[in-house]
């Protein structure tokens, strides 16, 4: 690349061309072709082009092609933009909109809000060769348990205070699971943020230096107007999207109370959104406090009635978590026949979410209910 020289020479791509000082009030055209930040920030940029020089790469790859605008044209030809009822069961939802090899990916905060009774809806249909994306924890853990993970794109699989995950362990080393690709929370949700915006990925100088960046598909370039070193996010696009709220109307409106996580990234990086919520209610109630609707309407394909929905997780101000039945999930996935039996019992034995709360029993959701009141 060469740099015209004010004599009419020609500068080398290796050389850098002597910028004059810059001063406030002068035209940029003053110094010939020469681009702003070159200018500005005397990089050795020249005419046209401001080359972005790739430094190191992940050992990872890319789950899903990045096609942006393939995904703009989804969002406009083949979402709902009126007012369309879209209550459906979990079966229906599920049925309708998740299909074996999908790229999945729910949304929660550690046990908080996690798509429980949809996650335990994938399993009982038996969706097979799953591509699955985000933060995993109990739902994830079901999935992985039941053998239905081909590949994951994930911050952490685990059980907080009980662990690492047992069904991680055993489905990477069988080599069910054929594939990892390692990001942090704020990678993952940077990801969702970026495929929002309409971008390729976004400039963040987080996971520099560490074995997440070597073991995720992120890339390290040199920024063109400093030239100091940032980590480049790849924007992640969703087949589909599980999301659990406290509230929704029929048309998909939904509003969370408490910390959000990265459900208003999510929620905008789906091709399809299934939101089961803990009460249904009627749209006055939703333009009553507008400010509360993380997720409108027009983002959604699908709305579940699922109450006690993230048991044995937890609801922001609803229902404490189920420590005793997350305990028997952690003795039971020690083993392949632990798991099975857990599963036969909790997912295959129950026909649908109703079913599974009668199972648990309501003198203990009552309790749970009960110890998060007034917090």
């Amino acid at each position: 690349m060469n740099a015209t020289r004010e004599t009419g020479e020609r500068w080398s791509g290796s050389e850098k061309a002597p910028f004059p000082p810059f001063r406030r009030g002068t035209s940029y055209a003053a110094y010939g072709t020469r681009c702003a930040c070159a200018i500005e920030s005397r990089c050795p940029s020249f005419p046209r082009r401001c080359p972005v020089r790739i430094l190191e790469s992940g050992l990872g790859e890319l789950l899903q092609p990045i096609d942006l605008d393939e995904f703009r044209e989804w969002n406009r030809e083949k979402k709902a933009h009126g007012l369309v009822d879209k209550w459906m069961t979990e079966q229906e939802a599920i049925a309708r909109f998740v299909y074996d090899g999908c790229y999945i990916g729910t949304e929660l905060y550690g046990t908080v809000r996690a798509p429980m009774s949809l996650a335990r809806e994938v399993v009982r249909q038996g969706k097979k060769n799953l591509r699955v994306a985000g933060q995993g924890v109990l739902e994830l853990d079901l999935w992985l348990g039941a053998h239905l993970v081909k590949t994951l794109d994930i911050t952490y699989i685990g059980l907080e205070v009980y662990g690492t995950s047992n069904c991680l362990r055993r489905e990477v080393e069988s080599g069910r699971v054929e594939k990892v690709v390692e990001w942090s929370n704020g990678g993952i949700s940077w990801r969702f943020k970026a495929a929002a915006m309409g971008v390729p990925f976004i400039p963040v100088r987080s996971m520099l230096g560490t074995d997440t960046l070597r073991y995720s598909a992120a890339k390290v370039a040199e920024c063109p107007f400093t030239g100091m070193k940032v980590c480049l996010i790849p924007a992640l696009i969703l087949d589909v999207g599980l999301i659990h709220v406290h509230r929704a109307d029929r048309y998909g409106n939904a509003q969370i109370d408490g910390i959000t996580g990265f459900a208003f990234e999510m929620a905008r990086a789906c091709k399809r959104l299934i939101i089961s919520a803990e009460e249904i209610v009627d749209t006055d109630e939703i333009r009553r406090y507008p400010e509360r609707t993380i997720i409108p309407y027009y983002l959604v394909d699908a709305v579940v009635h699922a109450p006690f929905g993230s048991h044995p997780g937890e609801m922001a101000y609803l229902y404490e978590r189920d420590e005793e039945a997350i305990r028997e999930w952690v003795e039971a996935s020690k083993t392949e026949e632990g798991t099975q039996a857990y599963l036969s019992k909790y997912v295959y034995g129950v026909t649908n979410h109703q079913e599974y709360l009668e199972l648990v029993g309501w003198d203990r959701l009552n309790r749970l209910k009960a110890m998060a009141e007034g917090r």
